[in-house]
């Protein structure tokens, strides 16, 4: 047994199952791949595989929980490489963090312009996706530390930490009648088309309900994935949008009004989170704290040791 045989295990779960892109992620022939996987059965003394004639369709019962145990040797053997790098290069090394397209654009960029500072010689891989592919990226190992407001609390390999607190608000093109309703409701809003943001991201789900809750359906004409797009239409007239409050900047969006309404739509947060079991090196932790000062390594440290760990999920 060899460490490129369960780099194979685990892609070939990862590939869905296809030689071919597996060979081309360990960067090795699919020939290559079926002999190492051959080779493991053999030495194990069962199938991991089930298959239709040479193609593989899935794991078998023991190919499952060897699966399991794969990801925690990898995972180990990547927190000994860490591990090391710690003490032979402290400051230098890469750090991936992967956010929503808000949190990169919106509430990251002074932490990070900090972080370059304090850590010149780090690289830092700055990702950009949605909430799922940001956890599938966490529990894979692809990245270090992942921000996003949906999914992130839900998923127990993860440890997840509270970063901040915001609401949805409203804008409008200059002028527009909604400028002199006071207090705003959400039967005006809804009188409106509305332009925000897609289905899963950025608290859709909890604008959704603000209405349902309220027995209304809004004439939403158009959803996007971040509130650039949003904020361009708005001042298309295509409607009026809604948005995090954090992204509407009064100095670039002159053309537009943001109004307020925290008492329309719930409170958000937006989360911190690492997959349970990775290592991380000191800066890091630092990152973290940068973003929220009361996250410091001893903090963080504490909440990762108080959370139990589900293989299973």
């Amino acid at each position: 047994m060899n460490f490129q045989q369960l780099r194979i295990i685990r892609e070939a779960a990862r590939c869905n199952f296809n030689l071919t892109e597996v060979g081309n992620a360990l960067f090795t022939s699919q020939s290559g791949v079926s002999k190492h996987i051959k080779d493991l059965e053999d030495e194990l003394g069962v199938e991991l595989f089930t298959r239709k004639g040479k193609r593989l369709l899935g794991l078998t019962d023991p190919g499952r929980e060897l699966l399991v145990i794969v990801e925690r040797i990898l995972l180990d053997a990547n927190n000994i490489k860490n591990l090391v790098e710690q003490y032979s290069k402290r400051d230098e090394g890469q750090l991936t963090v992967i956010a929503t397209h808000t949190q990169a654009r919106y509430a990251l960029p002074k932490v990070i312009t900090e972080f370059k500072k304090n850590f010149p010689k780090v690289h830092l891989k700055l990702h950009q996706a949605g909430p799922n592919e940001i956890v599938s990226m966490l529990l894979s190992g692809e990245a270090d530390i992942g921000v996003a407001t949906e999914a992130l609390g839900d998923v127990t390999r993860l440890d997840s930490f509270p970063y901040y607190t915001w609401h949805h608000a409203v804008i409008i093109p200059a002028g527009h009648p909604l400028e002199k309703v006071r207090p705003l409701t959400l039967q005006a809003i809804a009188a409106y088309p509305i332009v925000t943001y897609h289905e899963g991201l950025t608290g859709r789900a909890r604008i959704d309900q603000s209405f349902a809750d309220a027995g209304i359906t809004p004439d939403i004409v158009m959803s996007a994935l971040d509130a650039d797009v949003i904020k361009t239409y708005v001042e298309l007239n295509m409607g009026i949008g809604i948005i995090a409050s954090m992204a509407f900047n009064p100095a670039k969006d002159t053309d537009l009004r943001l109004l307020k309404c925290p008492h329309l739509f719930g409170a958000n947060t937006t989360y911190i989170a690492l997959r349970h079991g990775h290592y991380l090196r000191s800066f890091a932790y630092r990152f973290i704290e940068l973003c929220s000062p009361a996250l410091d390594e001893a903090a963080v440290r504490a909440g990762i040791s108080s959370q139990p760990i589900d293989s299973e999920n």
